[in-house]
């Protein structure tokens, strides 16, 4: 992602977002900062960051804190379900998940799912897609994207206003 600040982001995503250095980040949310993915062969994967690095589970935050998060998590993933409908008519469901087993901070998977996906991955988690599509540079996020980022910002900036964030 070109934003004239260098790509030591990527190796400490959160504190790079809590210092507003993170091109990925979208909006500041409650329990952390949704921000869009570094691959976007399902148009619209964003991923939301716990707020606070030294998290890896979300049994370890506060009830309170806990509920948070998963509500920014639902928030984001209204978000891109509005926003990626709006773009594909062959948009389908978004699914969410948090995972953990490769980056140890807590995070969650926001996916928007489509028809047009090959009849063998449509109906399997997306970690199943073949390695390839990960590090395709036709799928890296861009500024090709300016217009979907924008288009998930404006809709969550709705849904949050809808629920009184």
């Amino acid at each position: 992602m070109s934003s004239g600040i260098s790509d030591a982001w990527t190796t400490d995503r959160i504190g790079s977002a809590l210092k507003g250095e993170n091109p990925a980040v979208l909006r500041r949310m409650t329990a952390g900062f949704a921000a869009i993915g570094d691959v976007q062969f399902l148009p619209g994967y964003c991923v939301l960051l716990v707020d606070d690095p030294g998290v890896q589970r979300l049994s370890d935050l506060s009830r309170e804190r806990r509920l948070r998060f998963l509500s920014d998590m639902d928030q984001l993933g209204e978000a891109v379900e509005r926003a990626c409908r709006r773009m594909d008519s062959a948009f389908r469901r978004v699914n969410l998940e948090i995972l953990g087993n490769r980056d140890s901070f807590l995070h969650a998977h926001v996916w928007p799912r489509y028809e047009w996906e090959p009849s063998d991955l449509v109906g399997v988690p997306v970690w199943l897609y073949p390695r390839e599509r990960w590090s395709d540079e036709r799928f890296a996020v861009g500024p090709q994207h300016n217009a979907l980022r924008a288009s998930i910002g404006a809709e969550l900036d709705r849904v949050r206003l809808a629920a009184g964030d």
